[in-house]
């Protein structure tokens, strides 16, 4: 899954397991992409200017990469391939 319009069809699975998934890969989706912005402006590579500080975003991948952790641990029990 590398696009959010990817997963629409998931989120509306009546597969429980199904609508879990896309919640995964929609959150890796964009914690990707944070990620790769964070990493663009401590390179000195970023090609805009933030229009909020940047410990801001470095928090929120945090807990973004918290959250995935959490989802993964709760798919390995409940038996759920991501």
């Amino acid at each position: 899954m590398n696009d959010l319009k990817d997963t629409t069809e998931m989120m509306t699975s009546e597969d429980y397991k199904e609508r879990f998934k896309a919640e995964y890969y929609q959150t890796k989706i964009r914690y990707d992409k944070l990620h790769d912005l964070v990493k663009k402006y401590d390179a000195d590579t970023l090609e805009f200017e933030l229009s909020c500080p940047v410990e801001l975003l470095k928090h929120q991948k945090s807990m973004m990469g918290q959250y995935l952790y959490d989802l993964e641990v709760r798919a390995e029990i409940e038996k759920i391939e991501l």
